[in-house]
């Protein structure tokens, strides 16, 4: 049976990587020049773990849809806060040991709480990132923001590290694995053993993390 590539993106990486979205469609991430025949035989190699996987995703449960109405419950930093509705403030949406949203807002709670957590994103993963840079000796050129739905960090090529402002609802021990894996992607752009060896050192229960990530992730969103 021949599986068929949704998308396909090519990079300097140096290995082929498989990635199962949301909805079921394969992406392949795959070196600037690998042959087509060689991106085939790779997938076609990985064909149980594809088929696997999709059936995982299927049978995980679509989040509730967002109703943005008061007592109910969003993450942040790994715990869940209680949003209370209040009649008018500015900015729209606040955190106090729990999130104040404007009512005259709740229309338009998504892309109050989008703007939120982007910026908070922002603010503790830098901070992160900067802390982990200054003890082990790593030199990102920056930091980004981005709203990637399946990937939670990334490092370009030219030493950007790249970060999904949902990272922000996770614990903040699931954020530092997070920013040690793309840190240390600066040296060693694959996930060979050297790069988990590198990893480990750094995190050494990231396993751990990336297990909480495979089993929560889902609910990290809006």
């Amino acid at each position: 049976m021949q599986i068929q590539i949704d998308k396909l993106t090519r990079s300097k990486r140096k290995t082929i990587a498989l990635i199962i979205e949301r909805d079921g469609t394969l992406t392949v991430r795959a070196p600037l020049r690998a042959p087509q025949a060689l991106i085939e035989k790779f997938i076609s190699e990985k064909a149980d773990w594809i088929t696997r996987t999709r059936q995982k995703v299927k049978a995980i449960e679509a989040p509730p849809v967002r109703q943005y109405a008061d007592g109910e419950k969003f993450p942040y930093l790994g715990s869940f806060f209680n949003l209370k509705l209040i009649q008018s403030q500015r900015p729209a949406l606040q955190f106090d040991n729990g999130f104040i949203l404007s009512q005259t807002a709740r229309s338009k709670g998504e892309s109050a709480f989008t703007r939120w957590y982007k910026e908070q994103a922002y603010k503790v993963i830098t901070e992160r990132v900067k802390q982990y840079a200054q003890r082990y000796n790593f030199t990102p050129k920056q930091v980004k923001i981005n709203s990637a739905k399946t990937r939670w960090g990334s490092c370009s090529s030219s030493g950007t590290l790249n970060f999904t402002w949902r990272l922000v609802m996770a614990p903040l021990e699931v954020i530092d694995y997070v920013v040690v894996h793309e840190l240390v992607h600066l040296r060693v752009k694959d996930h060979s053993k050297n790069f988990w060896g590198a990893v480990e050192v750094i995190a050494p229960e990231y396993k751990k993390h990336r297990k909480w990530l495979r089993e929560n992730g889902e609910t990290l969103t809006l």
